[in-house]
Formats: structure tokens, sequence, C-alpha cells
């Protein structure tokens, strides 16, 4: 880098040169008589001079600068791309984490934060479900009379006024539907062959969502009060039951409400979702109708392909950067150029800090884990650095030894607890990383304030220049004019003057 800045420098002088040398010339061709001097040309060579050498250095000084900010930003990004990748390397996280499977269908089992191994037995007597009621046929667009309908779900209700703006089965959906304080009920028409029926069907699912609908103040009446509908839940989670307000014109339950009942490892077990989260610690169940009348075996074991992916993909960080760090601090024999952090010591305290937490091992003696084994090794050239995981021994280490991988990454001095420490000292404000950042950025500053002052420096220059060499252009231009009319009077070398000849 430095190379390439002091030729630049070389070269802005060298060029200034020239054009002074270029720009003389004028001053001689000016000064025997030939064309008048070039000032601009000669002002600007002259300015450009006196400043060419330093601007050449201050603009080498700032391409350095911010080159290597640039890469200490890519080094940055690269170790905080680690640092993420083993955040849950660190603090045990990856390696406490479980997978459920089950022999079967419909339950969907997730192992969570605090789950443990384990084998249990589930049979699924039934699943939640929520109620849907149907009333009896009406006309699709005959007025039902008007009136009040309260409508209650879970304990919770509303009232619907029914006028004659809305007293049809579609109307009175519609108002349900869109009624602000809705309790959690939805409505549709279902159009059969004995006419069209209103459908009531509960959001949420469990025994305690039942229906009830009650009519009031009706007038008119032309089935309005036919849809009144008493729910009861069933006793312990069983499907619920209904009576309708008037048995002529009686309402049909197409869907029970009921709570899912289960049995696990034996103990009776009840929800009133298909979610069921609350029954084994850490594990939830998501049942469907798939699961019913079957038993299956859940089995809770970690999850070692969730940790395979962790510790792979902080390997792969780690490579990345160690790449970064290998470009930044190269240098090209063909080139002769160097990387932007060649020889920085900075960057070699970080380099030489994570190559000795990988290469290092966890423990004492014998006792002693280390990556190789978990089948991860360096790569065969030394000056490279990187790691090479073996897949097949990777695996074989999670599933026959998970305990020697959890001391290689226990929260205290594992492996990536060190990483993570050592990696937040060097990114951390006032770290040595921010430090070199701000020593950079003030002499970008101190450039920036050097250049404000050249360039003022060299607008004086040049009028002084200009001034100075407009008059010396002024008066050759007259010293020549003279000559000229000196040599017609008197005569020169070649040609008799006038006064010579009586002209």
């Amino acid at each position: 880098m430095s190379t390439i800045n002091n030729t630049s420098v070389n070269q802005a002088t060298s060029s200034a040169r020239n054009q002074v040398q270029q720009a003389a010339q004028s001053i001689i061709s000016g000064s025997t008589g030939n064309s008048s001097m070039d000032v601009a040309s000669l002002v600007s060579a002259l300015v450009n001079a006196k400043t060419a050498g330093q601007s050449a250095a201050l603009q080498a000084r700032q391409t350095t600068d911010n080159t290597t900010l640039s890469a200490y930003g890519a080094l940055t990004s690269a170790l905080s791309a680690l640092q993420a990748a083993i955040k849950n390397l660190s603090d045990g996280t990856t390696l406490s984490t479980f997978a459920a499977t089950a022999s079967g269908k419909g339950l969907d089992p997730k192992a969570g934060v605090g789950a443990v191994p384990g084998s249990y037995a589930v049979e699924v007597k039934q699943i939640a479900t929520s109620q849907s009621l149907a009333s009896a046929a009406f006309g699709a667009t005959t007025p039902l009379g008007t009136g009040t309908l309260s409508i209650a779900v879970g304990g919770k209700s509303m009232d619907i006024a029914v006028d004659s703006k809305n007293n049809t089965l579609g109307g009175i959906a519609d108002a349900i539907n869109k009624a602000s304080n809705n309790p959690g009920v939805t409505a549709t028409i279902v159009t059969g062959t004995g006419g069209a029926h209103l459908v009531l069907r509960a959001a949420t699912t469990g025994a305690a969502n039942t229906i009830d609908v009650t009519t009031s103040n009706v007038q008119n009446d032309a089935g309005l009060a036919a849809l009144g509908v008493k729910s009861t839940p069933g006793a312990d989670g069983a499907a619920s039951t209904f009576v309708s307000s008037d048995s002529t014109k009686a309402w049909r339950q197409s869907e029970a409400a009921q709570d899912a009942l289960l049995t696990i490892g034996g103990i009776d077990a009840r929800s009133a979702t298909n979610a069921v989260t609350d029954a084994i610690s850490g594990v939830s169940l998501n049942l469907s109708r798939d699961a019913i009348g079957t038993t299956q075996t859940l089995t809770i074991a970690p999850d070692t392909t969730a940790q395979n992916t962790a510790i792979t993909n902080f390997a792969n960080l780690y490579n990345t950067v160690v790449t970064t760090v290998n470009k930044l601090s190269s240098y090209d024999k063909t080139s002769k150029t160097g990387g932007a952090l060649l020889g920085d010591s900075t960057l070699q305290t970080i380099k030489n800090s994570l190559a000795s937490i990988i290469g290092g091992g966890v423990g004492k003696g014998t006792s002693t884990v280390s990556l190789a084994h978990l089948g991860i090794t360096l790569k065969g050239d030394p000056a490279d650095g990187t790691l090479v995981i073996d897949s097949a021994k990777l695996s074989s280490a999670l599933s026959t030894a998970p305990a020697r991988v959890a001391q290689l990454f226990n929260t205290t001095d594992g492996l990536g607890a060190k990483l993570n420490r050592s990696i937040t000292e060097f990114t951390r404000t006032g770290g040595i990383i921010d430090a070199r950042n701000s020593a950079l950025n003030a002499d970008l500053k101190s450039v920036t304030a050097q250049q404000s002052k050249l360039a003022d420096y060299a607008t004086q220059l040049t009028k002084q220049y200009q001034s100075q060499f407009t008059a010396l252009n002024t008066l050759m231009a007259t010293m020549n004019n003279n000559s000229a009319y000196l040599t017609a009077l008197f005569g020169g070398s070649k040609s008799a003057g006038a006064l010579a000849t009586n002209k």
C-alpha cells in the first residue's frame, strides 16, 4: 500500500516539474521577441509545482486511512457474524435443545426450553373442537320479524337489533359478523333442499365455549323467536348438548364444543385447545384427528441435528474470519502490493488470540477436550489456519459422547464462551479496533484540514503569480515593441534603418 502511495507522490512531483519547464519556455519566447507569454499555463504550473507533492501526499494518506477503515469494517463484520453464531453455543442453549418425535401421526410434538429426555405412551381419546349449530330452514329472503337477538359464547355476549332492514337470515348473519362487540362467533348461510339455514360457529375450541341465542321484544314474528337455543357444556370435557326454544323448528348441532382428552403414561390430561403445552414440561403437542384412537410413543432426545448445524455453522464462520484476516495481511509478490492491514499489529493480536483459543482445549490432562474430538481439525497448511469438518465424526461425537461436547462448549470456560469474551473485547467501544478506527478518523480529519489550508495557499499563490506575470508579460510586450521601433529607425544587422536611408 505504501509503495503505491509513494509512487503517486513521485509521479505528481515529476509531472509538476515538466509543466514548469514547458511554461518557462513561454518566458523565453516572450523575451526574445516571439509570441507573448502564456501566463495562465505558467501560473498553473508554478502553483502546481509548489503544491503537487504535498497534495499528493495528503491524498495518499487519505486513501490509506479510508482503505484501512474499510478493512477494519470487513474484519468487524466477520467477527460479529462469528459471535452471533457462537451465542447459543457459549450460553448452553444449543446443547440443551431437544427433539420430540412420535411413532404415529396426529401429535406433531415440539420440544422447547425445559424439556428433558424421556419416552411417553400417549393416547388421544378426542381432540378439542368448536361448537357449530345450524338453525331450521327458512326462506332465504323471508322477513322473520323484528326484535333483539342476544348471542353469548363462553360467557361473553352481544345484542343484535333486528329491524326491517336486516330481518332476513342473510341480514342477521351480516349483522352478527360486523358487530364490534362480537363475542367470538361467525355466521354463515347454508342453503339446502329445504331452504336456508343460519349456521353459527364458535371461533374458539373447548367445552366451555358453547353458543346461546335468546330473542326478546319480538314483533310480527315469522320465525325470529324460533332462533333461540340454549347450549350446555359437557361434563369433564365431553361433548356439549343443546335445547331449541321451538322444538318444531329445532337447531341441529353439527359439531359439539369439547376439550381434547388424552392420557400420557396412563395419566389423564385435558386441554381446551389442540395445542397442548402444559401436559409435559417443555413439550408442546399439536393434536389432529389422525391421533384419535391410537397409542403412540413420544420420545424426547437431544437434538443432534440442530447441534450439528450450529457447530458446523460456527466452524464455517470462523473460517470466514481467518480468510478475511489472511486476505488483509497478504502480500502479492507479482504486483508487489500488500493487503490493507499487512504488518498491522492490531490485526496480528486478533489473529493470534483467536488461533490460540481454537487450537487449545478445555479441561486438564487426559480429560482435556478439543475440537479434534468432534472431528474438526486445522487445515494441513499451517499458514492457512482454517478448519476442516469431518461431518461423520461430528455426528458420531454428538450421539455417542454428548458429555464431551457439553464440556467443550460449557458456559464458563468453554470454547464458545472464550471466543465470545475475546470478540467482545476486540469490538467493544474503547476496544483495540475502536481505538484504531478513532486514530484513523482523527488522521482523516487532520488531512482534511491540511487540504483546506493547502487549497487556500494555492488560491493566494495563484493571485500573486497572476499579478506578477501579467505585469511581466506587459513589460516584455512593451520592450519588444520598442526594440522593433528602434530597429526600424536605426537599422539592424540585416537592414538599414529609416534614418540611414533618409526615409
